[in-house]
């Protein structure tokens, strides 16, 4: 008998939405504004950064208050998790 456990990750929409687009930039840079130029919520990044899908890359001098960040491995597996339930 298999005792190994998957766990199935559940993204919300927001989140993968957020993670996806890091996908396509080069070392996995998360955007800091969507696609209308309005802010990423800060509860969707700490959610994304607590869970291990997406972590602090570099502070911004600029604006120390904006989390930079970037997709980890793990943040990968879960948008490739995540597609597969979608199938």
């Amino acid at each position: 008998m298999d005792t190994t456990t998957h766990r199935t990750i559940r993204l919300s929409l927001p989140q993968r939405k957020w993670l996806i687009r890091g996908l396509t930039q080069p070392g996995g840079k998360l955007p800091l504004f969507d696609e209308n130029g309005k802010r990423i919520n800060l509860q969707v990044v700490r959610k994304c950064v607590d869970a291990g899908w997406a972590e602090p890359w570099f502070e911004n001098q600029m604006k120390p208050d904006w989390l930079v960040c970037k997709l980890t491995d793990a943040g990968r597996l879960a948008l490739e998790d995540t597609n597969s339930e979608s199938v």
